[in-house]
């Protein structure tokens, strides 16, 4: 295997003293200096988040406080990094809404594995799950990066329901239409 010299164009004075880039820093650095700039104060001023945005999941309750999520588990089959872990339970016998569902007894979502790719959300039947806005999560231990069932309806609060599951099938009993 022959080795092929290369001619080379020899370097002018100005390139082998590096001014020119020194210079084109400095002029990158000036403009910079004096362009005007945004500071926000985080985390008293936070900046705005854009539409479509995917932050934290959690868990949403019903408009009348009732837990949407009825244990089916797909949202932990389909999560990737598998950070979602459940486990079903059920509904109290003498609760009112006994026969409507399950629901689970725990619910975990490990927030150091989660990639907030929201696939989650979109396979969820019963729209208990949703990525909020929220952006900063911090903890001091990896126990406190592990959000319990309690802490995502905490930071899930309440949606409103567009399905009305409990009260449609409430009003299917009452009208003769019950269990077969």
């Amino acid at each position: 295997m022959a080795v092929v010299p290369l001619e080379r164009k020899p370097l002018t004075f100005a390139e082998r003293t590096y001014l020119p880039q020194i210079a084109e820093g400095l002029r990158t650095t000036w403009r910079h200096l004096v362009r005007p700039k945004t500071t926000l104060e985080y985390p008293e001023q936070r900046p705005a988040v854009p539409p479509g945005y995917r932050g934290v999941p959690t868990l949403v309750k019903d408009p009348n406080g009732r837990e949407k999520c009825v244990s089916c588990q797909l949202c932990e089959f389909v999560c990737p990094p598998k950070a979602i872990r459940i486990t079903p339970g059920g509904i109290a016998e003498d609760a009112p809404h006994a026969h409507v569902e399950k629901a689970p007894r725990e619910f975990e979502i490990d927030m150091l594995r989660c990639i907030y790719c929201g696939m989650c959300q979109e396979v969820c039947p019963e729209e208990a799950i949703w990525l909020q806005s929220q952006y900063s999560m911090t903890g001091y231990s990896r126990e406190e990066m592990v959000n319990n069932k309690a802490r995502l309806y905490e930071l899930g609060g309440t949606l409103p329901d567009e399905h009305f599951k409990w009260d449609r099938k409430k009003a299917a009993e009452e009208s003769g239409g019950g269990h077969h």
